[in-house]
């Protein structure tokens, strides 16, 4: 994944789990990196038009960012659930995280079609 979606992937999901802002030491703990490089990719993302961030409040996705991040949260979902019940992965939520925005789009959507999709689609625990 590119290190932009990456964080905005990390913005997304945490933004379903509380409400917005989500402060940028709770990526850079999602994440295991330091807070100064999460606030300068969050800057990055900001002028790209896909968060509004607010040094020492974070970052709330926009309407692009949120169009983004449930393309991207989907892909997580389905990797990991891939990488957790078909490989057997302990690490499925790490490795599906890192390939979420990675993968050629055409490559999930063959998936959805070849796996059982109930098993995974709508889940809202990963």
């Amino acid at each position: 994944m590119s290190g932009a979606e990456l964080y905005l992937l990390a913005v997304y999901m945490e933004s379903r789990r509380n409400e917005p802002p989500v402060a940028s030491g709770v990526i850079a703990d999602r994440l295991d990196r330091s807070p100064p490089s999460v606030t300068e990719m969050l800057q990055r993302l900001d002028d790209r038009g896909l968060v509004m961030y607010e040094p020492y409040e974070g970052a709330t996705l926009t309407d692009a960012g949120r169009e983004r991040g449930t393309d991207l949260h989907g892909s997580y979902v389905m990797l990991s659930w891939f990488f957790r019940s078909v490989l057997d992965l302990e690490t499925h939520e790490s490795e599906a995280m890192e390939l979420a925005g990675v993968i050629d789009p055409s490559v999930t959507d063959r998936l959805t079609t070849v796996l059982p999709v109930e098993e995974w689609r709508d889940r809202d625990d990963v």
